[in-house]
């Protein structure tokens, strides 16, 4: 998420941080699937006509139970740019890797420039080394600061562990056929400022386009080789799916992954207090592109609340805080409605 703690935030050009969660706002066809439907919340009306009154294109989608005995949407299944909320994939990936004994919570990562990627609040993504971590770190802690922090040497560092075809091959099995994701966030960094396809220019590299010095034409973080981009309906299913246990064969995985997806900071944003869930956000600020996503799930007493809210827009930077804001607000007032008629 972009407006989050401890993200990163480039030059006012090249704005370029994979964090936590943002908030922005988009452009509004005048039908939903949610207009067209009983609505037993009327506190729901006014902040998702928020949501769809902004500029851009947005997406959402909202079930209450596993049936769902009640569901709000927006362009569910339109692909959007989703930022760092693929992290979610690579923390289930890994902790069936290890179920299988492939890889341990306890195997030891390096962190070093080898790795570093842009936007790091826990392992350093500064100019000066002395301010950068350097050492091994236990897998177990970089997932953390992966999803705490949404920390980019944390996730590139934990890719190379378990391998981004693994993956891959997890959103294939799961049927997530709107889902993209990079070979690594900096690898992603660097087609995003002009590299070739498929290079990785190393932390000298990030360093240049924290300079705003790119590689060639920079293109579109949206494209064919190295973005994050999935629907609304995969996240819903997703997250539906993997907090009921399906993708793991054992419970205290579950319990491993319900515990570092409740970190994300994208919850206290959104979701009232006092309400257990688990959530992954992700954005991007690049060039004049601007995104912003936050899906999970959040318990009301036995019933899940599952929800992707996506966002993506063009514009100046100094418009970003305003848009942020926006989304913040309509998808708390969202949640908030929801949680008030069916807790």
């Amino acid at each position: 998420m972009l407006s989050a703690k401890g993200n990163t935030v480039l030059d006012r050009r090249t704005l370029l941080a994979l964090a936590g969660l943002a908030v922005p706002a988009f452009s509004l066809p005048a039908t939903s699937a949610l207009a067209q439907a009983k609505n037993p919340c009327a506190d729901f009306d006014k902040p998702r006509d928020q949501f769809l009154a902004a500029s851009g294109e947005k997406s959402f989608l909202i079930q209450v139970g596993g049936s769902p005995s009640w569901r709000a949407d927006y362009q569910p299944d339109k692909p959007l740019f989703i930022g760092s909320a693929f992290k979610s994939f690579v923390l289930t990936s890994y902790l069936r890797n290890v179920e299988t004994g492939m890889l341990t919570l306890s195997d030891r990562l390096p962190i070093n420039d080898d790795i570093r990627s842009l936007s790091s609040p826990v392992f350093g993504a500064e100019a000066d080394p002395a301010k950068n971590l350097q050492g091994e770190v236990s897998a177990r802690s970089v997932l953390e600061a992966m999803i705490a922090h949404s920390d980019n040497t944390a996730t590139d560092a934990i890719l190379r562990h378990v391998g981004v075809e693994e993956v891959r091959r997890f959103i294939a099995s799961a049927g997530l056929t709107a889902t993209r994701i990079p070979d690594s966030t900096r690898r992603a960094f660097s087609y995003f400022a002009g590299a070739p396809p498929d290079t990785d220019e190393g932390w000298a590299g990030m360093q240049r386009i924290m300079a705003d010095q790119f590689f060639g034409p920079p293109r579109s973080a949206i494209n064919d080789r190295q973005t994050m981009v999935s629907s609304a309906a995969d996240m819903v299913s997703y997250y539906q799916r993997v907090l009921a246990g399906e993708f793991f064969a054992n419970p205290h995985t579950l319990t491993e992954f319900k515990r570092i997806s409740a970190m994300a900071d994208m919850i206290a944003m959104v979701v009232p207090p006092d309400i257990a869930a688990y959530a992954k956000g992700g954005s991007v600020d690049w060039q004049d592109f601007h995104a912003a996503s936050g899906p999970g799930q959040m318990m009301l007493g036995r019933t899940p609340v599952t929800f992707c809210f996506t966002l993506n827009w063009t514009g100046p930077d100094d418009g970003v805080p305003k848009k942020l804001d926006g989304f913040k607000d309509a998808v708390a007032g969202m949640l908030k409605a929801v949680a008030t008629c069916f807790g």
